[in-house]
């Protein structure tokens, strides 16, 4: 861009005219808006932003007009300022310079946050009852967290230190942005369906309120209520609450603090095993002292006394099975031959020797031997064989066969 007098601006000439251009025309504005990614240096300024649905406008509150407010500032406030708008030319960006602030009520992201918990907390989600207890000493944790975050490295380092024989599974997943969510409720459950670990913990470091954001959505939320191993929720710092939190089993203040819990420093386990050990022996000692001082207040009569009626019991008592023993197995055999006899009933009644004692007789075709079951099935003149109960004899059909009742339908079908 060239000046009238057809010279190229240096970039400070033209950030000069574009801060003395903005701060001659925005100064003394009234702005409303959602605190985020705040920050209190340790000059005593705030630095932070200021956003809406649609835009994002950076903000600054210096130390001598910050101690004259009310109240903290924190992300997620929704607030009002007025200011300057003020150009910071090393950076090339427009800030307001803020003189006064005030509330404005809760920011959109607070007032989303509340409503989900309250809508969870009346199904039961955050019901103390169906808090999960902590094993004692778990054998193995998983992680659910950023593979490269500092909230790892701070759980391991905790870990190695105090107990390095605990195994533990990294479930890496994203832990801000619109993708987090479904990752971390994903790893949860793959830690259950596989029955990874005896624990799980979930979370990350600390940042800002929508850096958080993923472990108050509904769907970590839910997995977390939904897990059969115990959750340690673990996001941010001991200052930050995400809706985790209140789903967990335990909430840590920090990813360290969540390390800390699930790890007993394996010196004091030695300890403990070696209190244990001692008791168990001094028990047992105990024990037997009492037993000897028994013994020897008995005498060999007496012992022989005893030993004699308790030999009698038990001599008594296996009579007893042994009677019931027979008892039982004579019943069997009894109801074993009476099963038997009618079975053998059963087959005789239905052989067909006893139906020719009965007086009946076997017709049969002398041609083919095939048994006659109607007197249709053969024809005059043809010779039959009748074979009765303990001989046979020959004959032959004389007559035409009379056809009565049914005959007279197997007679039509013959013909």
């Amino acid at each position: 861009m060239l000046d009238s007098k057809n010279r190229y601006l240096k970039v400070s000439e033209l950030t000069t005219l574009i801060k003395e251009t903005l701060e001659s025309q925005f100064y003394s504005i009234l702005v409303e808006g959602e605190i985020s990614n705040f920050k209190a240096a340790s000059s005593g300024h705030f630095y932070f932003s200021l956003k809406d649905g649609n835009a994002v406008i950076s903000a600054v509150f210096f130390k001598n007009a910050a101690k004259n407010i009310s109240f903290i500032p924190s992300d997620g406030q929704l607030v009002k300022v007025t200011g300057d708008i003020s150009v910071y030319p090393q950076r090339g960006n427009y800030q307001i310079i803020c003189h006064t602030i005030e509330k404005s009520g809760e920011g959109e992201i607070l007032a989303e946050l509340e409503q989900r918990k309250k809508q969870l907390a009346s199904e039961g989600l955050f019901d103390e009852n169906f808090k999960k207890k902590l094993p004692l000493m778990p054998r193995k944790i998983a992680v659910v967290t950023s593979p490269t975050g500092a909230a790892l490295k701070d759980i391991l380092n905790v870990l190695k230190r105090r107990n390095n024989k605990i195994n533990i599974i990294i479930l890496p997943t994203l832990v801000q942005g619109n993708e987090a969510a479904p990752m971390i409720a994903a790893q949860i459950r793959r830690a259950n369906m596989l029955e990874l670990a005896d624990v799980i913990i979930v979370g990350r470091g600390g940042g800002s309120l929508e850096d958080l954001l993923p472990f108050s959505s509904e769907e970590v939320v839910r997995a977390i209520y939904d897990s059969e191993i115990p959750v340690i929720s673990a996001v941010g710092h001991e200052v930050d609450v995400s809706l985790s939190d209140f789903a967990a089993d335990l909430r840590a203040p920090t990813p360290s603090a969540a390390a800390e819990i699930v790890s007993m420093e394996s010196s004091l386990i030695e300890e403990e095993i070696a209190e244990l050990a001692n008791t168990l022996e001094e028990s047992i000692n105990r024990k037997l002292e009492a037993l000897s001082v028994r013994l020897n207040n008995v005498s060999p009569q007496e012992l022989e006394k005893t030993l004699r009626k308790n030999l009698n019991q038990f001599s008594q008592w296996l009579d007893d099975v042994r009677y019931d023993i027979q008892k039982n197995i004579v019943n069997r055999l009894k109801l074993l031959k009476l099963n038997i006899k009618l079975f053998t009933n059963s087959i005789n009644a239905a052989s067909p020797l006893e139906i020719l004692k009965k007086g009946y007789a076997v017709v049969s075709n002398n041609d083919n031997g095939k048994q006659i079951k109607s007197a249709f099935e053969t024809k005059e003149g043809k010779e039959i064989s009748i074979r009765f109960l303990n001989d046979t004899l020959k004959a032959k059909v004389v007559s035409k066969p009379q056809a009565f009742g049914e005959g007279k339908k197997e007679k039509e079908e013959n013909e």
